[in-house]
């Protein structure tokens, strides 16, 4: 099986090509009409040279929006490019509708709109797991680089934003969501949460992993295949995956489990899975999955329970894991798991129905 081949990151991209004495510019989604299909956040680098990395409209916009970025890299400037305004103007740019699509074209260097040192910060608190806001002013594209460690706002560079845009800041580090918002003097600033990549851990190098970790890559997620049986987890079985050939649940504490990871139980042995699981529950992972028979499902459990896992906390447990869609084999029952960690991810609503119960 050939290791699908993961998009690079547009911030970063952008970074390295800067680094390395390219022009460079980043374009963001700062505001988007009804059914966007890129959500404000949304990255694309451009080079001088004419490489491009990362969407901002699904490619009805990016040509209008990689011209507007050649000129941002030959001024060091920035521009801030509006579409949609009306039907006709939408059909104008390729848009299907009517509505509203703001996207901030910024160089990024020395001499850019974005210097080369803020934004690696920002890259380096992202690589290392911590959430941070990059706030810009859309007026005169100001930027404030903000963490939030230990419940409270830490400005990491910049000079601190007005007080009247943390009730925004608070919102966008709890919804996990990019947002634009106008200060008291009615400046338009953008919070663009630059959030860790998400993972997968998947205890168990079985069939079902050898389909759910490539088909995970490919979706964006960052893979780990978990198995203290080296004859299963081999590099020929899972080309292009990072595996750990050890205990999972020692594996999952040196690992260590943040917000932004899924755990995925698949070995069908209670002395692999119980374990693993109980590290996950301690854990904030924001899904955990078991792959196994509403039986199996029942006295797991119940071995949890009796281990001191209350009800309320063994209900984090998604299992028979997947979205009840009928599936069968290991492709479409990866598909399935694949489907309801994408749909816890974003809240939606399959997300809340549990077909197995």
């Amino acid at each position: 099986m050939t290791p699908h081949p993961l998009p690079l990151d547009p911030l970063d991209l952008a970074i390295a090509w800067a680094e390395a004495g390219e022009q460079a510019a980043l374009a963001i989604v700062v505001a988007t009409w009804g059914s966007s299909p890129r959500p404000p956040g949304s990255m694309m680098a451009v080079s001088a040279t004419g490489r491009i990395e990362g969407s901002v409209s699904g490619g009805c916009v990016e040509a209008a929006v990689v011209d507007a970025a050649a000129t941002a890299m030959a001024h060091g400037g920035a521009e801030l490019l509006s579409y949609g305004v009306t039907s006709e103007q939408a059909w104008a740019v390729g848009l299907a509708c009517g509505g509203e699509l703001d996207i901030l074209v910024e160089s990024i260097g020395p001499a850019g709109s974005l210097p080369l040192d803020l934004a690696r910060r920002a890259a380096a608190l992202r690589r290392a797991r911590r959430a941070v806001i990059l706030t810009t002013n859309l007026t005169d594209r100001q930027h404030v680089l903000i963490e939030k460690t230990a419940d409270r706002l830490h400005v990491v560079a910049g000079a601190p934003p007005p007080d009247i845009l943390r009730p925004g800041l608070e919102s966008v580090f709890r919804n996990g969501r990019s947002q634009r918002q106008r200060d008291a003097e009615g400046r338009l600033w953008f919070l663009h949460l630059l959030t860790p990549p998400h993972r997968l851990l998947i205890v168990g190098a079985v069939h079902i992993a050898q389909v759910l970790a490539p088909l995970a890559a490919a979706a964006g997620f960052g893979v780990t295949v978990i198995d203290p049986r080296a004859q299963l987890a081999t590099p020929e079985r899972f080309p292009g995956i990072t595996l750990q050939v050890d205990w999972p649940d020692e594996a999952l504490e040196r690992i260590g489990i943040d917000s932004h990871t899924a755990i995925v139980t698949l070995t069908h042995d209670a002395k692999l899975d119980d374990p693993s699981l109980r590290v996950a529950l301690n854990s904030p992972a924001f899904y955990i999955g078991a792959l196994g028979s509403r039986k199996t499902q029942a006295s797991r459990l119940m071995r949890l329970r009796e281990d001191g896992f209350d009800t309320d906390r063994t209900a984090r447990i998604r299992g028979p894991v997947g979205l009840a869609i009928g599936a069968t084999g290991a492709p479409e029952i990866a598909l399935s798991i694949l489907a309801e960690i994408v749909a816890v991810r974003h809240d939606a609503p399959l997300a809340h129905q549990r077909g197995w119960t």
